[in-house]
């Protein structure tokens, strides 16, 4: 995908025009991803999205719900295995040009074994959540699900707390590219390709009851 957006623009008689001034405009941008950083503080959800800050608002209770639910079964899984790390929002993901803070995020062993207690800035996790709202769902479809992939997120989850779905994409390798591999329901069990063995009930990320005795189930395997 990459390749082929490079032949066509060299294609073009203006291509190092277009270069050179797609080039300035990155270095400015540059510049105030550095600030944007530097200015980011603990009690503030914003992202650095094609050199726009994207402010968050906060979210209604169907969002956190689905969101806490979710992250409780994969951490508990997750370090009960000692298959990695898993966090909530306020882990940065640093791409090639954009700062994400994703609602929950996967890394495997190997990965998560370099990180240190003052780091902010994250790399690719191999899961990325997100859980849509009207704000939201627009990028979590549009730059975010085309970034994530073209950076190797190897699995990309999207809940609907109205719906109560949950939509699984995993990557192809060889386009960079999400393939969709279901869209799950309450009724639906959901398996994750990253994750081995987390198995789990799409209810539980809606229902409480549901996700105490999913999260007891994940203890006893």
């Amino acid at each position: 995908m990459i390749a082929s957006r490079v032949a066509d623009l060299l294609e073009a008689p203006d291509a190092k025009l277009v270069i050179e001034r797609a080039q300035a405009i990155l270095n400015d941008e540059s510049q105030r991803r550095k600030e944007f950083r530097e200015w980011l503080r603990d009690d503030v959800k914003a992202e650095f999205i094609n050199g726009v800050v994207v402010m968050h608002s906060p979210v209604k209770r169907q969002h956190l719900n689905a969101s806490e639910n979710l992250l409780l079964l994969l951490k508990i899984y997750v370090n009960k295995n000692n298959l990695g790390e898993v966090n909530t929002e306020k882990a940065l993901v640093t791409l090639t040009r954009n700062d994400y803070e994703p609602d929950i995020c996967f890394w495997n062993k190997d990965v998560a074994s370099s990180f240190h207690d003052n780091q902010m800035e994250h790399p690719a996790p191999d899961l990325i959540v997100e859980v849509l709202s009207p704000t939201t769902t627009g990028r979590d479809r549009g730059i975010k699900f085309e970034d994530y992939a073209a950076h190797g997120v190897r699995e990309y989850w999207m809940i609907d707390p109205v719906r109560q779905s949950l939509e699984q994409y995993k990557l192809d390798e060889a386009v960079m590219a999400f393939e969709d591999v279901a869209v799950l329901f309450v009724n639906d069990t959901l398996e994750s390709v990253t994750i081995p063995g987390f198995r789990i009930p799409i209810q539980a990320i809606f229902d409480k009851i549901v996700n105490m005795s999913t999260l007891q189930d994940l203890l006893n395997r």
